[in-house]
């Protein structure tokens, strides 16, 4: 950067960074500077900024302006704290801002706005939701909270069973493809990180909502400081009477944090409790529409992190996880004779895991173990017990023990990272896997970077996939792992107005798990499908209309995004009830603009076309094969503000459209709801 770029930059240098001696960018003799931009919607951009307000610049420490000390912005996309224009790996990031803007009521409706993550919900509002990047299944993304992977190894349709409210989320993280040395082992097709607030002063927030379908929802926060710590205790809390027959919910928030600073360095504690009931009208077979289920999610984790040149990264946790699975709800007439009881299952992740960090003049190195166990309880899943505890007559255990290094070269305008995971899983006898990863960026400008890397991964099969035997589903105890290696280039344009990126990638995807039959009567099986191959491109684009046309006329802000996928597969009649049916084309495009003086809109739009056909029900019975069918929606939400309150309207699929993300269950027409919010 030239000496008059300079002195039009105000400078801000993080605080980390600026004051503590044993700093990373301090070891390696780097300040890290920001430039301050405007804000922009909802992009969804690889390496978007974790705030759409600031982006990061690399300089040398000669320069000479004072800095204005803000915190650090770090993220996940490795296993080392980087900033976020520091990291060689590409990451997609939902900043609060955006999220606080947006019409949704769960974080499965919010992902729907970025272009390249498929949400395929069953239930709306956090009921029920399974999340797909780049054309995997729902069981291979890892869905971590503050790092703590609570990806359910019953099945991946529970991994959201989470016990955060959207009024706790700072930001959301998403790296895009195989990410097994960042997120573990289960990160198949890539991995959520959702980040919550760690709120620095007292405070208080309550929110209450209502709307269509009996709609009601309440959120309430508090933060307390004292002697050196913070405690924040959040509670949420949101029901429906739903909008067909059998779509009820009720569904219970409870979330704890408290950080304790000690001698420069601190230790985090979070503790909570997620709690849903709900219809579940065709949830997992269309032959029986009056399903239910009933959940319970407990979890709690302690993280340490320590100072000085090399860091030290404890970290030890524990979730817990209640089904009961009613294939014919309680109170449904007429239940036939062969229908005994319901499914029960309590499935358990304990991990362990050391991270160390050493800076040195050659970058830094990340570097660890993990020790992660799974078990599951159940009255279906497992293999039989010797004596059966409460209704649990079947289980399985097995454990993960990984261990990792990663070196991160930072230099002017290149940093490249070079690593790998070793892991061991214990069903898998005698044997150890290695998954490489390599990431490099490069700055080609202050504003234009580009990027490329190659990441392997693989994934388990869950306790469902081995063992799930019904009426209509027969599962497979010989399932093998699956495998994937991806390829993926791409680059990101940061400029004043405007933001873009641009991302091209190829996924090989082997002894892909997914439940296939072979005719439309024939019963659901769980098998090594096929081997599958993906590719695509995202593209995405956000201008600041504030900062290009002035701040005297009402658009504030406009974002779109596009991706293509395309998969190539062993051909044949199977009819599947996932991996093949994906996303071929989607658009998404925002537009945040003022009314009045503290009245603004926020329109969000989304066009998908799915590829892949489903069994069309009729009459409880299996009728013809249809293709699925494109769909547009259009959501928006009018905001009003008044010193530290708002109102609020939501209209969602304001045209009423009628879609469905799985075959056989209809999703909701238009609803519209309202609240307040208030902050202490």
């Amino acid at each position: 950067m030239n000496k008059r770029k300079m002195n039009r930059m105000k400078a801000f240098r993080f605080r980390r960074f600026a004051r503590r001696s044993y700093s990373v960018f301090n070891s390696l003799h780097k300040a890290v500077t920001i430039g301050v931009l405007a804000g922009s919607a909802l992009m969804s951009a690889h390496a978007a900024s974790v705030e759409p307000t600031e982006q990061i610049q690399v300089e040398r420490s000669t320069d000479s302006i004072p800095p204005t000390e803000l915190d650090e912005v770090v993220v996940t996309a490795s296993k080392v704290n980087l900033p976020l224009n520091l990291a060689a790996k590409q990451v997609t990031v939902i900043s609060r801002q955006e999220i606080e803007r947006a019409p949704v009521r769960s974080i499965e409706d919010l992902l729907n706005y970025v272009a390249g993550v498929d949400i395929l919900q069953r239930g709306p509002h956090g009921v029920q939701a399974d999340i797909s990047l780049r054309g995997g299944s729902f069981d291979q993304t890892a869905i971590l909270l503050n790092g703590v992977n609570l990806t359910n190894p019953q099945t991946g349709h529970y991994s959201f069973d989470i016990p955060v409210n959207l009024s706790d989320i700072e930001r959301i993280e998403i790296v895009q493809g195989p990410s097994s040395l960042v997120y573990g082992a289960s990160a198949f097709s890539g991995g959520v990180n959702i980040i919550t607030k760690k709120d620095r002063k007292s405070n208080g927030f309550v929110k209450l909502e209502g709307g269509m379908h009996g709609l009601f929802g309440g959120e309430a926060r508090g933060t307390v400081t004292a002697y050196g710590s913070s405690h924040s205790l959040s509670a949420g809390y949101k029901r429906s009477d739903g909008y067909v027959r059998n779509s009820d919910y009720d569904i219970l928030n409870l979330l704890w944090q408290s950080r304790f600073n000690i001698n420069g360095s601190h230790l985090d504690v979070q503790a909570g409790l997620n709690d849903k009931k709900y219809g579940a009208n065709t949830f997992y077979t269309a032959a029986y529409p009056n399903q239910f289920d009933d959940t319970r999610g407990i979890f709690l984790s302690v993280r340490g992190e320590t100072g000085g040149k090399l860091k030290v990264i404890p970290h030890i946790y524990w979730s817990r996880h209640f089904d009961e699975f009613q294939l014919i709800r309680e109170g449904t007439p007429n239940v036939p004779d062969w229908y005994k009881d319901h499914n029960y299952h309590r499935s358990d992740v304990f991990g362990m895991n050391l991270h160390m960090q050493y800076a040195s003049r050659w970058g830094i190195t990340g570097f660890g173990g993990e020790f992660r166990n799974e078990g599951i309880l159940s009255s279906v899943l497992g293999k039989p017990m010797e004596e059966k505890i409460g209704k649990y007559t079947q289980s399985d255990n097995r454990t993960h023990i990984s261990y990792f290094l990663e070196h991160n070269f930072i230099f002017n305008r290149l940093t490249f990272s070079v690593g790998g995971l070793l892991n061991h899983n214990t069903a898998v006898v005698n044997k150890f896997d290695l998954y490489p990863a390599l990431n490099a960026s490069y700055r080609l400008s202050d504003k234009l970077r580009c990027y490329a890397s190659w990441n392997k991964a693989t994934r388990m099969p869950t306790f469902t996939d081995l063992y799930y035997t019904t009426k209509t589903h027969i599962g497979n105890s010989n399932l093998a792992s699956e495998q994937s290696e991806a390829f993926e280039t791409g680059a990101k344009y940061t400029h004043p107005v405007v933001k873009g990126s641009l991302a091209a990638f190829y996924m090989k995807g082997r002894n892909m798990i997914d439940w296939v039959k072979p005719s439309p009567d024939a019963l659901w099986e769980s098998r090594n499908h096929t081997k599958l191959n993906t590719k695509g491109f995202e593209a995405n684009l956000g201008l600041d209309l504030k900062q290009w046309f002035g701040v005297d006329q009402p658009f504030r802000a406009f974002h779109m995004g596009y991706m293509y996928l395309r998969q190539n597969r062993v051909e044949d009649e199977l009819i599947s009830n996932y991996t093949l049916n994906h996303l071929r084309h989607k658009f998404t495009a925002g537009l945040h603009h003022d009314v009045v003086r503290n009245l603004t809109l926020s329109w969000n739009f989304r066009w998908q076309d799915r590829v892949g056909s489903y069994v069309q029900y009729v009459g409880l019975q299996p009728g013809e094969r249809v293709k699925f069918t494109p769909f547009a929606l259009l959501d928006v939400k009018a905001s009003y503000s008044l010193c530290h309150s708002e109102l609020f309207v939501n209209a969602n699929n304001i045209f009423n459209t009628t879609h469905v993300d799985l075959g056989n269950i209809p999703q909701p027409g238009y609803w519209l709801s309202g609240g307040a919010s208030i902050r202490f």
